[in-house]
C-alpha cells in the first residue's frame, strides 16, 4: 500500500493541566494552536484544540487523543473547515517518529470530500514549542 502526505500540522503548545492519582496513574490535557499546510489545504487551528494523554505508573505515555478544527482554504481557493480526531498510541512508531495515530477527518469542502472517507495514518515529530503532525492517506 502506498501513502500520500495530505497535511502537515504545526502544533504550538499553549498550556497543559494534569492530574495524578494515588495509584500512580495520570492524565494530561494539552491545549494548542498552530497551522496546517499541504497540497490540498492551508489554514490555522481554531481555538479549542486539545490533546489528552494517559500516562501509566512508570511514566510512559500510553494513549493520546487530540481533537481540533482547522479553518482555511482548500486547493481550489474555497474557504472551508476541517475537523480532525486523532487517536493513537506511543511505542508503535518507526525510528525517529514520536508516535503514530489514526486520524478521522470531517470537512465541509466539496473538493476535499475524499478525506471524509480516506484511510489515514498520522505521525508525530518533535518540534520547538510543540510537535509536527504529518497525515498520510492510503492510495
Amino acid at each position: 500500500m502506498n501513502f500520500e502526505e495530505v497535511l502537515t500540522i504545526n502544533v504550538k503548545i499553549e498550556s497543559a493541566c494534569d492530574l495524578k492519582n494515588d495509584n500512580g496513574d495520570s492524565a494530561v490535557m494539552i491545549l494548542f494552536t498552530g497551522d496546517a499546510t499541504g497540497k490540498y489545504f492551508e489554514g490555522k487551528i481554531l481555538p479549542g484544540g486539545v490533546d489528552t494523554q494517559i500516562i501509566g505508573k512508570s511514566g510512559s505515555r500510553h494513549t493520546l487523543s487530540a481533537r481540533y478544527m482547522l479553518e482555511g482554504k482548500d486547493h481550489t481557493g474555497e474557504n472551508c473547515r476541517i475537523f480532525i480526531e486523532n487517536n493513537g498510541n506511543f511505542g508503535n512508531a518507526p525510528e525517529g517518529v514520536l508516535f503514530r495515530t489514526y486520524p478521522k477527518i470531517i470537512t465541509d469542502s466539496s473538493a476535499l470530500d475524499f478525506l471524509n472517507r480516506a484511510l489515514l495514518v498520522g505521525e508525530g515529530y518533535p518540534a520547538e514549542n510543540g510537535v509536527i503532525i504529518k497525515i498520510f492517506r492510503a492510495i
